[in-house]
């Protein structure tokens, strides 16, 4: 919460956006382990009783069903006896939850206010948020964003610890880590596309109290060190701050740069643009 150089709203979601492209690079790529079919096996691994075509011809079926590259593992004991692939993409997911969290929480900090927090951005109002303060609302998609993502990440602490847990080739407790897989990627993708239409979709910027915010920062000063040096933007700074006068208002007065110049270097487009 302190004051910094200035970055533009829209590079913001920009960031976010490449964020969760990214994660689903991820979550694709760890998909792939489940491609590599356990099945046939049998009890310990030696395929004992099953017929010598099966394992070929059921990854055959199921991908054709499924419409997926599915084959037979390369060794079915090491198939049966680890749980790598379900815990790779469990904690795909988790690495998913968790910058869903920082981001839900990042969006409830901007939305915060609207006369005591930032308010620098608009969140659809879903529902009333209080019942004895009229005209209150929450951040209530951002707020169940982030119980769904810890949820999902205790499915994965609890997949890690399952995976861990069997003995020789046989672990027991596939069941948990069926069930736990399974349903969080049912629930983080309902709420991601639930954030989406009901959250992402609605917000709007408060583009004056985002204006105000950008000129009013200190550390604009930041700017003018190598034209005025580091000593007299810090004099700038340390007078601003007491006497509520701009940067801008100050270096003028002091006849250090001309304003020409100054609107030059206190160009908030030209600072905040990405390289």
């Amino acid at each position: 919460m302190q004051d910094a150089v200035p970055v533009r709203l829209g590079e913001e979601f920009a960031a976010w956006a490449q964020i969760l492209s990214e994660h689903q690079v991820r979550i694709e790529r760890a998909t792939q382990d489940l491609y590599s079919l356990g099945l046939g096996g049998s009890a310990a691994g030696t395929g004992l009783n099953t017929h010598p075509q099966y394992r070929d011809r059921v990854a055959q079926i199921l991908s054709q069903l499924l419409d997926k590259p599915l084959k037979p593992a390369p060794h079915l004991m090491a198939a049966m006896q680890s749980m790598a692939p379900f815990v790779g993409v469990s904690g795909a997911l988790r690495n998913l939850a968790q910058d869903c969290v920082k981001i839900s929480h990042d969006l409830r900090l901007m939305d915060s206010g609207p006369k005591t927090g930032l308010k620098e951005i608009q969140l659809p109002p879903v529902q009333p948020g209080s019942s004895i303060m009229p005209g209150k609302y929450n951040p209530v998609m951002a707020e169940m964003t982030s119980m769904v993502c810890f949820q999902v990440m205790g499915y994965d602490s609890a997949i890690a610890l399952a995976a861990q847990a069997g003995q020789l080739e046989l672990n027991v407790m596939m069941p948990l880590i069926a069930y736990n897989l399974i349903h969080s990627i049912e629930i983080l993708g309902n709420t991601i596309d639930a954030l989406s239409k009901k959250c992402l979709l609605g917000i709007t910027a408060k583009r004056d109290r985002c204006l105000d915010y950008a000129e009013g920062s200190l550390s604009l000063v930041t700017a003018l060190n190598t034209h005025i040096g580091y000593l007299n933007a810090a004099a700038v700074a340390k007078e601003s701050l007491e006497t509520g006068k701009s940067l801008r208002q100050i270096v003028l007065e002091k006849g250090l740069m001309s304003e020409e110049a100054l609107a030059q270097v206190l160009n908030l487009e030209k600072m905040s643009a990405m390289p």
